[in-house]
């Protein structure tokens, strides 16, 4: 049977031990595995493994010996509990020895995870799985968790306390990272609010999430939105000497000053046009932004992509004379003194 993405999350949170099997397939092989991390969890329990209540076989093996999928099924434990016979990065090549185990599969026998990659309509083992009136198939798409996911999470890492707010941020956060690295967030946010019971805040999100790569460059491109030109001198001689590079600098900020002027530009204001953006801005960086983008205003955001265009070009140009760190050095103090007109 075919298992509906909105009903595939509850199962597996809490899925039927009586069931032959579960089919879990889709392109992103993270998300696969997260899925099937806690379908088996649920299943067999935290000690299972322990206990050898799971089997593990990676499908190229059963080409080499199709019967080992059905005698982990048969096999009994020396532990009383449901019991798991997991077949790793399933393919057709493995499908004769997947088909056998679902046909001779009895009550009583380990239930059948399988896990694959994309699987066409016509592959035998989705087919196999759609097909049986007591096992399942289950497509994982490469779409954001839902609320709903990032709420169960929630509960899963001890965190209760989350107010509106912190939960939009959690979900912006979410769209803009891996699953694995949102999970690892998450964990990571629990840890730092352990005996902590006050709300969890959206400073307390930004300080867990994972750095940017660009978050050297982060503090003068907000020292020069703001108008502080005086402070550029001394955050660039640091930069230069951490190892950033002048085309690099440039293009950092030709990005941020665009997304200033998309939220700025935007019909419904700058803080609709911050809620818009992809990748998403979020904690107090979005509430930052969106104080710049709304003090320089569309128009003059338009003259400092100019400066920016001018500066790229020189920098690539043969015949500049400058030294490319004080072009943009230059270029930067510009803006700077253009923010405070």
């Amino acid at each position: 049977m075919k298992l509906a993405p909105r009903d595939a999350a509850g199962y597996f949170a809490r899925p039927d031990a009586g069931k032959t099997g579960l089919l879990i397939y889709g392109a992103d092989a993270m998300r696969v595995a997260m899925r099937r991390q806690e379908v088996i969890k649920a299943l067999i329990g935290p000690q299972g493994e322990e206990e050898m209540r799971l089997t593990r076989m990676p499908a190229a093996d059963l080409r080499k010996d199709p019967a080992l999928l059905l005698d982990a099924i048969k096999a009994q434990g020396f532990f009383p509990g449901p019991r798991v016979a997991f077949v790793e990065d399933a393919t057709e090549t493995a499908a004769p020895a997947i088909l056998a185990a679902l046909e001779d599969w009895a009550e009583g026998d380990a239930q059948i995870i399988v896990t694959a990659g994309t699987l066409k309509p016509t592959s035998k083992i989705r087919k196999a799985f759609e097909g049986h009136k007591n096992a399942y198939a289950a497509a994982i798409y490469d779409d954001p968790p839902s609320r709903a996911e990032i709420e169960a999470e929630l509960g899963r890492a001890g965190l209760g306390n989350v107010p509106g707010e912190a939960m939009t941020d959690l979900v912006a956060l979410s769209k803009a990272l891996d699953p694995g690295d949102f999970r690892q967030t998450l964990e990571k946010l629990s840890l730092y609010k352990l005996g902590d019971d006050s709300p969890l805040s959206s400073q307390d999100i930004q300080n867990c999430a994972p750095g940017s790569t660009e978050a050297e460059t982060d503090d003068v491109l907000h020292i020069v939105a703001e108008g502080r030109s005086q402070e550029i001198g001394p955050v660039l001689k640091r930069l230069k000497a951490q190892g950033v590079q002048p085309v690099g600098l440039c293009i950092a900020a030709t990005r941020h000053f665009r997304t200033l002027y998309t939220a700025a530009s935007d019909p419904g204001g700058a803080a609709q046009g911050i809620a818009r953006m992809r990748p998403p801005v979020f904690g107090p960086r979005r509430d930052r932004m969106l104080r710049q983008a709304q003090g320089w205003g569309a128009a003059k955001l338009e003259q400092a992509l100019s400066i920016l265009l001018e500066t790229d070009l020189t920098l690539r140009s043969a015949g500049r004379v400058a030294p490319d760190m004080a072009l943009v050095e230059r270029a930067l103090i510009r803006l700077a003194m253009l923010a405070r007109r």
